[in-house]
């Protein structure tokens, strides 16, 4: 076979011809191009992966503002219910208070020493911790623990002790708290 025999060819069947040499570049093309995939499979994967967190961060930051203005109003909220450790004064307050709502007679209050470092309290919060006892009846010791508890200040009772002061059952109770109450250092 000639050259001029493989033109004629060629020139007879150029479809077949030409479908052949375009499948041949692309066998070539595949061949070489294979030992790049996994890395571009990779590239594929990272972006996207990055696509869908930033689409996410678009959607979810629409409603930035509404979240902030959510989570400032409660942290003021809470800043509300909060006390000082250093607010003596304000803080006995607060139960003397609880004792002229309720009727009870505070026996004994006090405000224990401030143990955070030794607790090592996460956050800007600690706990302010207080020893309370009182003497009253029944329903007015539990009306005082009820207002403690639904109270404007965030409270803890770490532990509490009943007794009946007297020897008879219609004697008043006397009550001893260790109460914490959520607050700032």
């Amino acid at each position: 076979m000639t050259s001029a025999d493989l033109i004629a060819l060629v020139r007879k069947n150029p479809v077949s011809f030409g479908s052949g040499l375009i499948a041949v570049v692309l066998g070539l093309a595949i061949y070489f191009r294979s030992a790049d995939l996994p890395a571009a499979a990779a590239l594929l994967e990272q972006k996207a992966t990055e696509g869908t967190r930033l689409a996410n961060n678009v959607r979810y930051g629409a409603q930035l503002t509404e979240q902030l203005a959510a989570l400032t109003a409660a942290g003021r909220e809470i800043e509300g219910h909060l006390v000082r450790g250093s607010d003596l004064a304000n803080n006995l307050q607060y139960f003397y208070r609880l004792e002229a709502e309720t009727g009870t007679k505070l026996i004994e209050l006090r405000q224990n020493p401030s143990s955070t470092s030794a607790k090592g309290a996460k956050g800007s919060f600690a706990g302010v911790s207080f020893s309370v006892s009182l003497q009253g009846d029944y329903p007015v010791i539990l009306d005082f623990l009820r207002r403690l508890e639904n109270g404007a200040r965030y409270c803890r009772v770490i532990s509490a002790n009943i007794a009946i002061v007297g020897p008879d059952r219609n004697t008043p109770l006397k009550l001893a708290l260790n109460v914490e109450l959520l607050g700032r250092p």
